[in-house]
C-alpha cells in the first residue's frame, strides 16, 4: 500500500505541476491577485505530495520492503539504518526523487515570495520552474518510478554499492544535488527576463543570493567529493578527471564566470547577452552532468545506467538550449549594449577576461569529457582522454586566472591608472618573490616549479591579505576603534566584496595544497612478514600482524602497523581491506595519520590469511591538508558573501569615516 501511495503522490503532484506552470503564466500577463496565491498554493501542494513520496520510500528502505524493486537493489535488511537512509539516493530513482524533492522546495520558496517580486518576472519564473520540477515527475511517472514492485519479493536485497557504503554518503550527494538544482532559480529568472521583455538586470538582483547559494553548495560539494575519494577509495589521490567528476566541475566552472559577471551588470548595462547565456549554459551542464550520471554512457563510481532515462535527458537538454537560443533571438534587438569599456585597465575589462578564461577552461573540460564518447559512437574504438590533456590545457588557463585573482579586485570601474595599481602591486609581488625563493630554499624544488606552482599563489594571498591590512587600518584609524573590530565592521559593511577575497584566498590555499601534494608525494611498498618494518621518510612502520571484524555487511581485515615519527611513538594505524559476500573483489579501508604539513597514507594490498606476512603501500601526501583547509575557506567566504546586509544609519557619517568604511578602495568597488 506505501508504494502504490507514494507513485500515486508523484502522479498528482506532475497534475500539480503542469496547473502550477499555467499559474505563473496568468500571473504574469493578468493583475488577478488570485493567480500568484493559486501558484502559491500549487507549489506547497506540490512540495507535500513530493515529500509524501520520499518519505514513502524511506519507509520502504528502512522497513526492507524487499518486494519493491528499488530496495531490492539498493538495501539489505542487515545494513545500519544511516546505510539504508542514503539508499534513497544511492542508485537511479531514489536520486531522482531525491533531486525532484529539491527542485518542489525551491519553487515552494520562489512561489511564497512571489507576491514581493515584480510580478512579470516571478509569474514567468514560476512557469519555468514548475515546468522543470514536472519533467523530473515526469520521468519518475513513466520512466523511473521508485515504487515498482517485483513480480515475487526477494529473499534478501543486493545493498548498496561497497563504495557508497560510507558515513560520506550522507553528507556529499546532499551538498552537490542542492548545488545542482540551485541554478535553476537563476535561470528561470533569466527565461522570465527574456519572456517578460524585462532586461534591465532585475532578474540578477532578486536571484543573487539564490546564485550564491547553489556555487556555494556545489563548491562543498566538489571538495567534500575530493576528500572522499582520499580517505575512502583506497589509490591515495582526490581528483581524477572522471567523467563524472567533470560533469559537477564544469558548471561550477560556468557558474563561478556568471557570480563574477553579474557584478558588472549590476554598475552599468553591459554584459546582458553574456550573463543571460552563463546561466543558461550553467543549468544545462547540470542536466549535461545528470545525463552522464544516469545514461549509462559511462563507467564510474557516481554512475547509473537506465535504458530511456539518458535519451529522455538528452531530448530535455536540447530543449533547454534551444528555447534559450530561440529566446535570445527574439529579444536580440533590446539586448544592445548601452555602454562601452572606457579603458583597457578597469575592473570591466578584468571580468571580461575572467569570464573568457572560465568558459575556455569549461570548454577544455568539456571536450576531453566527452570526446572519447563521440569516438566510440562514431569509430566503435574506445579511446581514453587521460590526465596529461586535462592538466597541460588547465595549467596555462589557472596562471592566467590567479593574475587576475590578484590584480582584479585592485583596479577600479571605468578607469584605472597603471601607476597606481603598480604601486599596490609592488608590495606583494615582493612578498611573493621572496616567499617563492624560500620554498626553493627549504623545499628543494625546481626553479620552474616554484615558478608555476607557489609564485602565483603567493602573489594573490599577498594581495588579498594587503588589501584586508590597508582597508582594516583606515577604518580604525578614522573611526578609533580596535583594528579586530574594524575589520568585523568592514565584513559587515561590505561583505560580498570581502567575502569574494576571503573565497579567493581559500582557493590560494587549495591550489598550493594541489601543488605540493602534487609534486612531493613519495610512496614505497614492501610485503612485510610480522614483526618486520618499513622505513619511508622520517617514519618508521613496523607490521605487528592481521585482525578481523565482521560487520553487518561484510568482513574487515586490518593490518596493524606500528608508526614511529623520526624516532618518537607516533601511534598505531591500521589499514585494512572490505570484503562483501558475492563481491570478486575487496575494497580498501585505509589507514591516514592527518597532519597540516604531511599526512602518512597506507593501503593494505595482498596479506596471509593466517596474519604471517602483508604487503603494505605507504604513501607521504605533503601539505594535502592545505586542499581541506581552502574548501573550508572558500564556504567561509560565501557565507560572508551572504550575510544579510547592515542597513545605514540615519545620519551620514563624516567624510573621512565613509571613505574607511570603503576599505580605502571605494572606487575599486
Amino acid at each position: 500500500m506505501v508504494p502504490e501511495l507514494g507513485h500515486a503522490s508523484l502522479a498528482v503532484a506532475l497534475a500539480l505541476a503542469v496547473f502550477g506552470a499555467l499559474s505563473g503564466i496568468r500571473t504574469a500577463r493578468t493583475a488577478a491577485p488570485w493567480w500568484p496565491e493559486s501558484a502559491r498554493r500549487t507549489a506547497l501542494a506540490q512540495l507535500l505530495l513530493v515529500s509524501l513520496a520520499v518519505a514513502a520510500l524511506e519507509y520502504c528502505l528502512i522497513t526492507s520492503d524487499l518486494s519493491v524493486r528499488y530496495v531490492a537493489m539498493t538495501s539489505i535488511s542487515t545494513s545500519p539504518l544511516r546505510y539504508r537512509i542514503a539508499g534513497l539516493w544511492g542508485s537511479l530513482e531514489g536520486s531522482i526523487l531525491l533531486w525532484e524533492w529539491l527542485q518542489a522546495l525551491f519553487v515552494f520558496l520562489v512561489a511564497r515570495r512571489a507576491v514581493a517580486l515584480r510580478r512579470e518576472l516571478s509569474g514567468y519564473a514560476l512557469a519555468v520552474l514548475f515546468v522543470v520540477s514536472g519533467v523530473f515527475l515526469l520521468m519518475m511517472v513513466a520512466l523511473a518510478n521508485p515504487f515498482e514492485r517485483l513480480a515475487a519479493p526477494v529473499a534478501e536485497g543486493r545493498g548498496l554499492n561497497p563504495l557508497l557504503e560510507v558515513t560520506d554518503m550522507l553528507v556529499h550527494p546532499l551538498l552537490l544535488y542542492t548545488g545542482y538544482v540551485g541554478f535553476v532559480v537563476p535561470f528561470a529568472f533569466a527565461m522570465a527576463a527574456l519572456l517578460a521583455g524585462r532586461l534591465d538586470g532585475a532578474w540578477l538582483t532578486l536571484t543573487r543570493r539564490w546564485t550564491v547559494t547553489a556555487w556555494l553548495f556545489l563548491s562543498a560539494g566538489i571538495v567534500y567529493g575530493g576528500w572522499w575519494s582520499y580517505r575512502t577509495l583506497g589509490w591515495g589521490g582526490y581528483w581524477a578527471w572522471d567523467p563524472v567528476e567533470n560533469a559537477s566541475f564544469m558548471p561550477w566552472l560556468m557558474g563561478t564566470a556568471f557570480v563574477h559577471s553579474v557584478m558588472v551588470q549590476e554598475r552599468r548595462p553591459m554584459l546582458k547577452i553574456w550573463n543571460l547565456t552563463l546561466v543558461t549554459l550553467t543549468f544545462a551542464l547540470t542536466i549535461f552532468g545528470t545525463f552522464l550520471t544516469r545514461s549509462g554512457v559511462v563507467s564510474s563510481v557516481h554512475a547509473f545506467a537506465s535504458g530511456a532515462i539518458g535519451p529522455f535527458l538528452l531530448g530535455y537538454l536540447a530543449v533547454i538550449l534551444l528555447t534559450a537560443l530561440g529566446l535570445l533571438v527574439w529579444r536580440w534587438d533590446r539586448l544592445g549594449e548601452r555602454a562601452e569599456l572606457d579603458a583597457l585597465l578597469s575592473r570591466e575589462s578584468a571580468f571580461l577576461v575572467n569570464n573568457v578564461l572560465l568558459v575556455a577552461f569549461c570548454f577544455t573540460v568539456f571536450t576531453g569529457t566527452i570526446f572519447p564518447l563521440l569516438s566510440e559512437a562514431v569509430t566503435g574504438v574506445k579511446v581514453s582522454v587521460g590526465t596529461p590533456y586535462f592538466d597541460w590545457v588547465s595549467v596555462p588557463i589557472v596562471l592566467a586566472t590567479f593574475l587576475l585573482m590578484a590584480v582584479g579586485p585592485l583596479i577600479p570601474w571605468r578607469r584605472g591608472s597603471w601607476a597606481v595599481v603598480g604601486r599596490q602591486l609592488r608590495g606583494p609581488a615582493t612578498v611573493a618573490v621572496l616567499a617563492s625563493l624560500l620554498t626553493w630554499a627549504v623545499g628543494r624544488l625546481s626553479p620552474g616549479l616554484v615558478v608555476l606552482g607557489y609564485t602565483l599563489p603567493y602573489f594573490v594571498a599577498a594581495a588579498v591579505l594587503a588589501e584586508f591590512w590597508r582597508a582594516t587600518r583606515g577604518r580604525s584609524r578614522a573611526t578609533g576603534v580596535h583594528p579586530g573590530r574594524a575589520l568585523l565592521a568592514l565584513l559587515r559593511q561590505n561583505h560580498r566584496r570581502y567575502g569574494g577575497l576571503i573565497v579567493h584566498l581559500g582557493v590560494v590555499l587549495v591550489a598550493i595544497g594541489v601543488a605540493a601534494s602534487s609534486v612531493g608525494k613519495v610512496e614505497r611498498e614492501a610485503t612485510l612478514e610480522r614483526g618486520q618494518a618499513l622505513d619511508l621518510g622520517r617514519y618508521h612502520l613496523t607490521f605487528t600482524g592481521l585482525s578481523a571484524t565482521e560487520e553487518a555487511t561484510h568482513l574487515v581485515v586490518r593490518a596493524g602497523i606500528d608508526v614511529t615519527d623520526a624516532g618518537r611513538p607516533a601511534g598505531r594505524l591500521e589499514p585494512g581491506q572490505r570484503i562483501y559476500p558475492g563481491s570478486q573483489s575487496p575494497f580498501a579501508s585505509v589507514a591516514v595519520r592527518y597532519g597540516l604539513g604531511r599526512d602518512l597514507y597506507l593501503i593494505l594490498g595482498a596479506f596471509d590469511r593466517e596474519g604471517r606476512w602483508a604487503t603494505i603501500k605507504a604513501q607521504i601526501h605533503p601539505m594535502i591538508a592545505w586542499i581541506w583547509l581552502g574548501g573550508a575557506v572558500v564556504v567561509l567566504g560565501g557565507m560572508v558573501v551572504l550575510w544579510p546586509r547592515l542597513r545605514p544609519a540615519p545620519a551620514a557619517a563624516p567624510a573621512a569615516e565613509r571613505v574607511a568604511i570603503a576599505g580605502a578602495s571605494d572606487a575599486r568597488g
